[in-house]
């Protein structure tokens, strides 16, 4: 699945994704000059700093103004500027710079899914009741923008913006103050690096809006699943009626614009939102966007130093896991200090009959709901009406201009899935463009519907595609017809990882299991822009109303599900780290489905879901209000991470300037107190160390309990752990030796601590490496 939002064209996302690559691998004329933590507190210090060394570089002060594009003063310190490659390279050696980056482009990645997580009004002491629904808490997304008049940000019974809040509703093309509210409390864009990459954006052609404005439904959809008010009878053309609603519908939104229609996320946008974020005083940030593999180093990436000074200040950041799964090492966003979520399903079903010409039936998935259907069409397969020149392979998964358009005409065409075309999109594209009746497009088995909802389409398993072609085969004129499609609820096992959903282990840091969590991401249903500028097929613009919908799926969709349970746990306990919150959810997160079977992983095959996939688990945001421990995490223990990850050490001193004594072991990549043990090479002994902190009642003793990976021996010192008054951090250690001689692949455990009332559980991930000279490591 593409990492673009869905509703856009596949083949306009296919050329995007193409572009994007070659700008990766052309010379930026955007660098990032990152300094570090600030050195002064006043920002027009900072800022006058800035223009001092870009004037030093540059010649004057008339040349720095002109090529500066961001001045970084709030959160941290640096600047965005267009500069030549060789002068980049002579600003990276003034003494003050940790780094210079060229400036990169990233990527984009509910009336049901609240219900299916149990976080609902209806639970007297859940964790929506007790979180006070979000009140006090302020989400930051940073995303395509908003559309404001959606009845998700209606601001009935919101109280007045907190005193602490720094932010401002900067005005554009059809947005002013006006449409910020006691709900959007705060709405910034950022353009100065896209436009420098790829030219000036006019709002005249009708693409984007120059403002806060949402022309993509990207950032409008993460918003309202985050923190959308109640939103009666809710639907996305008749399917999935009921209550839309957001995780923390009374929490404020302050929005960040750094992503646009025409082409993806600057680094150097998405900077200067964090660094103005910082300042603003959010409380959380949300993030559904990133960088495909390769993955840049921590102090490459733009979303990492932002977030990085983010949860040094106390902000809990959250990001999506990526969308190029069932594939493993293609997580992104893996910087420890982060949340990094994964997409699961929830419960509801779409199915759609097809009807063949024998009354035998198929069953598939649709959202299609317009007209033409009970209505009986010929089939015929796809490679069996190639085009001129084309291959079987290419036209028998109905890839763009393949198909011949006059054997087409009027007929249901028949797809099946390939190695190189894998859309339910593109084949529809492209019988529409030949006036095909429809399309059955038969893929490897996966909850997540692809199909248009703008066309007849629906998706079936091999199974049954296969099962058509063999009714085709044995008639002389095979003709099917649709049913329409409906919404069936709680007929299906749930949640399952989705198949699209990036995979582990980290490319970056194998020690630092992601992704933590994971969350639902199918067919979310949550609010929409009714401008959306790449309609899928060319399909009429959506008529604007109070609430435009949309069912859209991507960890860009679980991402906002997990933002707005951190709200709600930040109003219960806002002194908790955004590291004791992230314990909170993996140490109480479900490794089962609703029926208590293990969670299953789409792919190819299915198989039982394991910490690459999910992390902790699926979020249980009702059992993550009281864990009873949790592993915490000081900044400083971070700067420590980076010294043993190898980074410069002069570079670490400035990103804090704060003395940390740290030393380049890799100790401290394995004894980071994440609440996850990860090990990528047990040689043949090795012991790790975690502090857990009593969040409980004051008297407690907790027994230790272990699962052990496969081929290893695991042993807990101490295995009792007793809590007091005055006792209220403990530290074990773990001692991991190998039974097997040879190199293994990756297995998987857990460790429990309990107490007769809290199960907190920790995954442990374990790769064994071939080990020539047996030694002891400790």
């Amino acid at each position: 699945m593409a990492s673009f939002p869905s509703s856009w064209p596949c083949g306009v996302v296919l050329a995007l994704l193409c572009s994007l690559f070659l700008l990766g691998l052309a010379s930026s004329n955007v660098y990032i000059v990152y300094m570090g933590e600030r050195h002064t507190d006043e920002p027009n210090l900072l800022e006058d700093s800035h223009h001092q060394i870009l004037s030093d570089i540059l010649g004057s002060k008339e040349s720095a103004k002109e090529s500066i594009l961001y001045s970084y003063k709030h959160g941290f310190s640096g600047f965005a500027a267009v500069l030549s490659q060789s002068q980049a390279k002579l600003i990276a050696d003034v003494p003050e710079v940790v780094h210079v980056v060229p400036n990169r482009i990233l990527n984009l990645h509910t009336t049901r899914s609240w219900d299916f997580l149990q976080v609902k009004p209806q639970i007297v002491d859940g964790i929506l009741s007790e979180g006070h629904s979000g009140l006090g808490t302020i989400i930051g997304v940073m995303d395509t923008g908003i559309w404001p008049e959606s009845e998700s940000f209606k601001d009935d019974g919101m109280g007045k913006f907190p005193s602490r809040w720094k932010g401002i509703c900067q005005e554009g093309n059809r947005f002013n103050r006006s449409h910020c509210n006691r709900k959007i409390i705060g709405a910034r864009w950022y353009i100065k690096g896209y436009e420098a990459e790829f030219g000036k954006l006019s709002p005249s052609d009708g693409i984007e809006f120059l403002s806060p404005r949402d022309a993509v439904g990207h950032g409008t959809h993460t918003s309202s699943t985050a923190s959308g008010a109640e939103v009666k009878n809710a639907n996305f053309r008749g399917l999935a009626q009921g209550i839309a609603r957001g995780g923390a519908p009374s929490s404020w939104l302050a929005i960040y614009k750094v992503c646009w229609a025409t082409g993806g996320c600057s680094s150097a946008d998405l900077l200067a939102a964090f660094d103005d974020a910082i300042f603003d005083g959010v409380d959380i940030i949300s993030a559904s966007l990133g960088s495909p593999p390769p993955l840049s180093t921590y102090v490459d990436d733009a979303l990492a130093i932002g977030s990085f000074h983010a949860v040094a200040r106390g902000i809990s950041v959250v990001c999506s896991a990526g969308n190029t799964g069932p594939y493993p090492q293609t997580v992104i966003n893996t910087a420890p200090w982060v949340m990094t979520v994964a997409a699961s399903t929830i419960d509801p079903d779409f199915p759609a009959v097809i009807t063949l010409g024998n009354n035998q039936t198929v069953v598939g998935q649709s959202f299609y709901t317009g007209r033409g259907l009970n209505k009986f069409h010929p089939i015929v397969y796809g490679a069996d009406i190639a085009a001129t020149n084309i291959d079987g392979t290419s036209a028998g998964s109905c890839d763009l201009e393949t198909l011949n358009a006059t054997l087409a005409r009027g007929k249901v065409i028949l797809c099946f899935q390939s190695r190189w075309q894998r859309s339910a999109a593109i084949a529809s594209k492209s019988v529409l463009e030949i006036n095909g009746a429809g399309v059955i497009f038969a893929q490897f088995p996966t909850k997540d519907v692809s199909c248009p909802w703008s066309f007849p389409c629906v998706q079936v398993d091999f199974e049954a595609g296969t099962s058509l072609l063999t009714y085709m085969a044995a008639s002389r004129k095979p003709v099917v017809k649709f049913s329409f499609s409906k919404t069936v609820i709680g007929q299906q096992l749930a949640p399952e990882i989705a198949y699209f959903s990036s995979r582990g282990p980290s490319s970056l840091a194998p020690s630092v299991l992601k992704p933590d969590i994971a969350a639902p991401g199918v067919d979310i249903l949550a609010s929409w822009s009714p401008a959306s500028s790449y309609k899928l097929l060319n399909s009429p613009q959506t008529k604007a109303s109070p609430f435009n919908s949309k069912l859209d799926s991507g960890t860009s969709m679980a991402c906002p599900h997990i933002s707005g349970i951190v709200a709600l746990l930040k109003g219960i306990h806002p002194k908790w780290s955004p590291a004791a919150i992230k314990s909170a959810l993996v140490t109480t997160a479900s490794m089962k489905d609703e029926y208590g079977q293990h969670t299953v992983a789409e792919g190819a095959p299915h198989k039982q879901a394991d910490p690459f996939d999910y992390g902790g688990g699926h979020v249980d945001p009702n059992k993550a209000l009281d864990p009873g421990l949790i592993y915490d995490i000081k900044p400083s223990d971070y700067v420590c991470f980076l010294y043993a990850m190898g980074y410069n050490s002069t570079a670490i001193r400035l990103m804090t300037r704060v003395h940390t004594p740290c030393h380049k072991s890799a100790k401290f990549l394995r004894n980071l107190n994440l609440p996850s043990i990860t090990l990528p090479e047990l040689k043949q002994r090795m012991t790790v160390s975690r502090t857990v902190t009593n969040v409980g009642p004051v008297n407690s003793i907790y027994v230790a309990r272990v699962q052990a990976p496969a081929g290893i021996d695991v042993s807990v010192e101490p295995w009792i752990l007793t809590f007091n008054s005055t006792t209220k951090k403990l530290k074990f250690k773990v001692t991991f030796c190998s039974q097997l001689k040879v190199q293994g692949r990756y297995s998987f455990g857990n460790l429990y601590w309990e107490d007769g009332i809290h199960v907190v559980r920790i995954p442990v991930v374990v790769r064994i490496v071939i080990n020539n000279h047996l030694y002891s490591e400790t």
